[in-house]
């Protein structure tokens, strides 16, 4: 499942090249292995953000990639389940939180977000860049997502507004608006605070190294206790 973590430039995602064919496990594995590490290893600073203030807890990961978000958050003292699609990925991050000491505090889940979905419910549930190119119902898993935060817990998507900078727009891509994160979240009125719905410019530096700036949103969401 398209994983974004933006972190270096991490997407997951930005999502990968015009004309390759969204092939799931077979495709990310292939993605992750052009390189020792695709993602620089640190948590996305939205993340970082916005969860600091929180208790620790027990948290879920959606698309974690090589476990930059899911060790920062065991840092922090959160129980973490990160899930991918890409075995690969899940390997590396194992092996991150193993490196980071942190080994008792996560688990890891292959998932194809689309097919299945980790069992549980979860006092944080972060879902950044989840994007891709292909058929992708990022709604639907939007919603599982939303359904697994407990009473009291957070629901965090962080997205691509738009291209970078240097990037020339392409239409067969989607970048949902934060209000466009809420409809699809079909949030039940009365069960839920919205902390965060907005759009935020970041650098973020072209492939050749010059500076250049991205676009972003982050929708935040509280599930009320009953």
């Amino acid at each position: 499942m398209a994983h974004a973590h933006d972190h270096a430039p991490q997407s997951p995602h930005a999502p990968g090249s015009p004309g390759t064919d969204f092939a799931g496990e077979e495709f990310w594995d292939s993605r992750y292995r052009e390189s020792d590490r695709i993602w620089s290893g640190d948590a996305n600073v939205v993340l970082a953000r916005e969860t600091a203030p929180l208790a620790p807890g027990r948290a879920l990961d959606l698309g974690c990639g090589e476990g930059g978000d899911a060790v920062w958050l065991a840092r922090q003292g959160w129980y973490v389940t990160g899930t991918d699609i890409s075995g690969v990925a899940l390997e590396r991050a194992a092996a991150h939180a193993a490196e980071a000491g942190v080994a008792d505090r996560t688990a890891w889940e292959r998932h194809d977000l689309a097919e299945s979905f980790p069992a549980g419910e979860y006092d944080l549930v972060s879902a950044c860049f989840l994007h891709t190119f292909g058929e992708f119902p990022r709604d639907r898993i939007l919603r599982r997502a939303a359904a697994a935060v407990a009473p009291g817990g957070i629901l965090l998507v962080v997205g691509h507004a738009g291209w970078a900078s240097w990037q020339e727009d392409r239409p067969e891509v989607d970048f949902p608006t934060p209000d466009d994160v809420l409809a699809q979240l079909e949030l039940e009125a009365g069960a839920w605070e919205v902390l965060l719905a907005e759009e935020h410019v970041r650098a973020q530096n072209q492939p050749d190294g010059r500076p250049g700036t991205r676009t972003d949103n982050a929708v935040k969401v509280r599930r009320l206790a009953p």
